[in-house]
This record gives structure tokens, sequence and C-alpha cells, in this order.
């Protein structure tokens, strides 16, 4: 579905309208977990039916949250390094059956049953954190991915399912490896630039961001917030900044067979299969789950300062993003309620 700049204005700016029970789920939430900041965006079949922010983005200038507003929107970010490798699979350049040694040559032996569907769905056994990262260092994703190789393997492979965030730099590596150029660049010319994803693009400490919204934990023993949100490295497992308006562009994108085709998509939203046979709730870069008996697929992000939520009810064609900059914030909570809300039919 494709939504012209003008049309998102008008949505945003019909958006900012009187308080509704689906604000007054966002201000509970806020007042209850001390989140400072929250921006939602609420999505029927590709059409905003609410995009806002709610309390303060910047506590030092007091800068009001917005859907404008740019969050770090860590491990969601998965889901775009996921379409990268979907996107070369889908052009013949690999197969998601492909051992990631194919084309990481200098991987050792232990990793050979490593497939790309073992890699994105977290079930490669490879361990979780390469030995080496640190937020505040900046290297090249191929030094976090070859510090990992000397460490054995965790588990063996397809055994069980185990968060992976050094998957994912494995995965960057093979999207620049293949490309012939960095897997920044990369989304940004597939994925960011032709949905006009403007506001979405990798982590960065000191660039001038645009609306940048300020990290903070709460501190229940002072009753203040503190500053928290120092991060350096440009990590595939969760480096992107974003809004919520650019989120529902991608969540539009998804609706059609562009940038990822459907038949991708299918295999980037089926629940992987273990070595015993069972099913885990996880597919490529995307969590899978149900809300009141609708299937969904989402994500939570996670990064210093901030927690982020997207849920899509599939077969509803609902979808709610929810970014906040509080450090231990529950956005699930906030997203899954106003999915509940908006799945009546009287609400949309």
């Amino acid at each position: 579905m494709q939504i012209t700049t003008l049309a998102w204005t008008l949505v945003f700016a019909s958006t900012i309208a009187l308080a509704d029970p689906a604000d007054k789920i966002v201000e509970e939430e806020m007042q209850k977990q001390h989140i400072p900041g929250v921006s939602v965006a609420v999505l029927k079949d590709g059409r905003p039916l609410k995009m806002r922010g709610y309390g303060i983005a910047d506590l030092e200038n007091d800068v009001p949250a917005t859907a404008e507003s740019v969050y770090k929107v860590g491990s969601i970010g998965k889901q775009f390094v996921s379409a990268g490798i979907l996107i070369l699979a889908s052009e013949g350049k690999l197969s998601l059956d492909d051992s990631v040694t194919k084309y990481l040559t200098d991987a050792p032996e232990t990793w050979k049953p490593v497939t790309f569907r073992r890699l994105l769905s977290h079930t490669g056994g490879i361990t979780r954190n390469s030995p080496i990262f640190d937020y505040l260092k900046v290297l090249p994703v191929s030094d976090w991915v070859k510090a990992t190789y000397p460490v054995p393997l965790d588990y063996p492979t397809g055994e069980k399912w185990q968060y992976c965030n050094v998957c994912y730099f494995a995965a960057a590596e093979v999207i620049t490896r293949i490309s012939g150029k960095p897997w920044t660049d990369f989304l940004d010319e597939r994925i960011f630039k032709p949905l006009h994803m403007t506001a979405t693009r990798s982590t960065t400490f000191y660039d001038i961001v645009p609306h940048r919204a300020g990290g903070y934990q709460w501190m229940p023993e002072t009753g203040t917030y503190r500053n928290l949100d120092i991060q350096l490295v440009v990590s595939p497992s969760g480096g992107q900044l974003s809004t919520v308006i650019d989120m529902a562009k991608w969540d539009a994108a998804l609706n059609t067979d562009k940038p990822i085709p459907a038949a991708m998509k299918a295999e980037m939203w089926k629940p992987i299969k273990l070595n015993s046979g069972k099913d885990y709730n996880y597919g490529l870069g995307w969590e899978l789950s149900q809300i009141k008996g609708h299937k969904t697929v989402g994500h939570t992000g996670s990064l210093t300062g901030f927690q982020d939520h997207i849920v899509r009810v599939l077969d509803d064609k609902l979808t709610v993003i929810v970014f906040t900059n509080e450090n231990r914030v529950r956005p699930a909570a906030i997203a899954n309620r106003l999915a509940e809300y908006y799945l009546d039919p009287a609400n949309q």
C-alpha cells in the first residue's frame, strides 16, 4: 500500500485528537510503569487509526513525544537484517537452507550445520554475544563475528531455541560479502529509501538526529529519572533508529510483495522446527504468538534507555507499534492492550 507524504501528514494531524479509551490505556501504562515518553502507531490494513506521541521525549529540554520522535528500536531491527537475507534469497543469491559457511568461508567446522534458517531463528547453537562485544567499541562487524569462531557451540544445532545476537552480526556480514557493500548501505538502498523511511538509519551517537528521544531509567529510590543512553557500536542485532511513522510505512509494505515477496514472508513467519520435530514459536526475526486466539507476529526491542514493541495481528490485518524511552518498561503490555481494544470492530 503506497501512502503519499501528504496523506501521512493529514493522517498525523487527524490522529492528534481528543483523548479516547485507547489514549487512556497508554496513559495508564505510562503512570504505572513510569515512562517519560511513548509514541504509538495503530494500523488497520496499512491505514493509520492512531499515530501520536504521549509525554516527553527529551526530559532535559522538555520536548514532547510525537509520532516523529526518533527512538532506538533495539531488536526490532532484527527483522530488517532478516529481510536483507530474504531479499538475497528471493534473487537466488543464497538459499535459506545453505550453510552460512558457504559465504563465511573462514568460519569453523562447527558452524557447518548452521543454515540461514538456524541463524535467523536463534536455533544454530552459536553463543549469544561475541566475546569481544562492547557497546562502547567501534569495530567492523567481521571482527565481532571472527572473535566468536573459537567459541564452542552452546548446544548442537537445531536442538533448542536460544537467543543469539551474534547470529545477526553473521547474517549482516553475509549481506556485506554477497552484495559487495556495507550491510547498512544495503538496507538503506533496498528497504529504507524505497519505502521513504526517511528517519530510519543505523544507530549513531555522534551525528545530529532531528527529533531524537533521550533514553532514561526511573529511579524509584529518588523518584527521578537518570540519563541512560550510551552506545557507540552499530549493531546488526538491533542497531537502527526509527519513528513510528516510518515503522507504519514498513508495516504497509509488509502487506505487499515489495521488498519481500509473499513466499519469503511465509518463511519469515513460519515457526522453526527443532530436531525433535516440535515447532518453536519463532520465525526469522519475528516472534510468533497469539492475542485472545488471534495469530500474531511481532518483536520487542531493548537497548539502554529504550524499550519498544511491534505486534501484527495477521488475519485481522491490525498492527500496533509502541516506542518508549525508559529502560525497564514492558512495551508489550501497552501494545497488547491496544491490540485487544482495536480488535473490536466498533473501535476501528
